[in-house]
């Protein structure tokens, strides 16, 4: 599938989830118990990877969340103290930040815009970013664009910056479970084993910090010797 039409059936999936809009899955789908936990809500926060436990946000720093959603409405950005700059490819989550964070905190939000993690060069200057996070993002694309994210992440960053992000771990108990429902949400999710990506990790040149397994997700802390 072209990266062009992947990346648009993603998006598809999270305006309609953030519309409040009806997903008709078969039955055998709907009986799942993880489709139920999704239906209640309660899975986000159950799989939800807290990048703040291993790269907490600090004072006047400036963060890029990719694949930001509406973080920032969520997240104790304004605790942190640190400046939020967003990016997504969801329409409506954008639409909701631009309307609504301004008026949570104007000072810390400073922008959010549309688009792919791996075009970063068309909005941010090189060198400008302090810390960059990514969630829940890697799952709906192969390795190969990730190695993509990682080259344009390092551009960003700051010498001694680092990057945030999380991988799905294949064995985990809910890893076959929640593929499968995302795929009939709209959105083919990749399940690599953990050693491939540390070794495209390694490959990119980074040091990795720490990492930390959730019940879906592993979250990493990297960040280039060279930055």
């Amino acid at each position: 599938m072209p990266l062009s039409d992947r990346i648009d059936r993603v998006a598809q999936r999270y305006n309609r989830e953030y519309r409040r809009e009806s997903f008709e899955l078969p039955e055998e789908v709907e009986a799942m118990p993880i489709f139920r936990e999704w239906a209640s809500g309660k899975l986000q926060q159950r799989i939800a990877s807290p990048f703040w436990e291993i790269a907490k946000p600090k004072k006047n720093q400036r963060c890029l969340d990719l694949g930001c959603g509406v973080g920032f409405l969520i997240y104790p950005w304004t605790t942190w103290e640190a400046a939020f700059y967003g990016r997504d490819i969801s329409a409506v989550a954008c639409e909701a930040l631009k309307s609504r964070a301004p008026q949570l905190n104007s000072k810390l939000f400073k922008s959010v815009t549309r688009g792919g993690a791996h075009h970063l060069e068309d909005d941010y200057e090189e060198g400008f970013f302090d810390l960059v996070i990514s969630t829940g993002v890697s799952c709906y694309y192969p390795p190969d664009y990730w190695e993509r994210v990682l080259s344009g992440v390092r551009r960003v960053l700051k010498p001694g910056g680092q990057f945030v992000f999380d991988v799905i771990d294949p064995d985990s108990e809910l890893a076959e479970d929640w593929a499968i429902l995302e795929t009939y949400l709209g959105a083919e999710v990749f399940l690599e084993d953990l050693s491939d990506w540390e070794k495209l990790i390694r490959s990119t040149g980074t040091k990795h910090l720490s990492s930390r397994s959730g019940e879906l997700f592993s979250l990493y802390k990297v960040r280039w010797s060279s930055v």
